[in-house]
């Protein structure tokens, strides 16, 4: 995989290491299923940094618009999350990348994905609509050496966008969930449908950039690749209260370990239930 490849799926890590869920609802409001949400609010931003060991790679930044966008007639949040190099890595390689995902605020499903990445000297847009009652998914890319192409893709029940899953997650209870627990969820990325397994390690007391946080901790079992090192090479910790925010990201790599920490938390539903010292 070439350095761009790598540079990529780093920035892009955040979104994709958190798309992970448990598959069940019981309730549904015109054919959609309905999750209750009661762990974010719109206005929300959490601001991220990755490193290699003393060392900034990266800033990512993860918004939830305040106001609510209407999508295939249903109504949305919208979530961008940004990303970009930094110090001696922004000086090897500028990246400043974009995703977003339109998410039925009922259902937290994505009706539409969009991405403008911009590495180096590489540029490409992708916009994926996808048609949950017809199980499809209409892809349109296009880069600085191809002229647009569009697809359509035969997609699952409740499919995830890498940011949609993220925000999914987020409403679900870990009360009940054993160490050694695997859960999975469904996935579309590029012109793929995956399926993403996720193991439960239990609770751990995290002394973080933003303090000490009660979390839950879990690991998403990696498939083969040239990237990461090990099918359990990625723990994430999650904050054990109403929010249920990243709170770190560890990664074995094969170019080294890399972590992801929230630096900044602003507009949360809930104060972060932090340790008293």
């Amino acid at each position: 995989m070439k350095f761009r490849q790598k540079t990529f799926w780093l920035m892009g890590s955040i979104a994709f290491l958190l798309l992970c869920a448990f598959q069940f609802v019981n309730q549904y409001d015109g054919g959609y299923r309905v999750v209750k949400n009661n762990n974010f609010r719109r206005g929300e931003k959490l601001s991220y940094l990755a490193h290699y060991s003393f060392l900034s790679a990266g800033e990512s930044v993860v918004y939830l618009d305040p106001q609510i966008h209407t999508v295939n007639s249903r109504p949305c949040y919208k979530v961008d999350i940004t990303g970009k190099s930094v110090g001696i890595f922004a000086a090897m390689l500028r990246i400043n990348d974009t995703w977003q995902s339109y998410i039925d605020t009922s259902a937290m499903i994505p009706h539409k994905f969009y991405r403008n990445i911009e590495e180096g000297k590489y540029r490409k847009k992708e916009t994926v609509i996808f048609d949950h009652f017809n199980k499809t998914a209409e892809l349109r890319h296009t880069t600085n050496k191809d002229p647009e192409k569009v697809e359509q893709y035969k997609i699952p029940t409740n499919v995830q966008d890498m940011v949609s899953g993220y925000y999914f997650l987020r409403t679900l209870d870990f009360t009940n969930k054993k160490v050694g627990d695997t859960l999975t969820i469904d996935g579309f990325f590029e012109n793929k449908n995956y399926k993403l397994a996720i193991k439960y390690l239990g609770k751990d007391v995290l002394s973080s950039k933003v303090g000490k946080v009660n979390t839950e901790v879990i690991v998403p079992l990696m498939p083969g690749n040239d990237l990461f090192d090990g099918k359990e090479s990625i723990k994430i910790w999650i904050s054990n209260d109403a929010n249920r925010i990243p709170i770190k990201i560890k990664a074995k790599m094969f170019v080294g370990a890399v972590d992801i920490d929230l630096t900044k938390y602003e507009n949360l539903k809930t104060p972060l239930a932090l340790v008293k010292k």
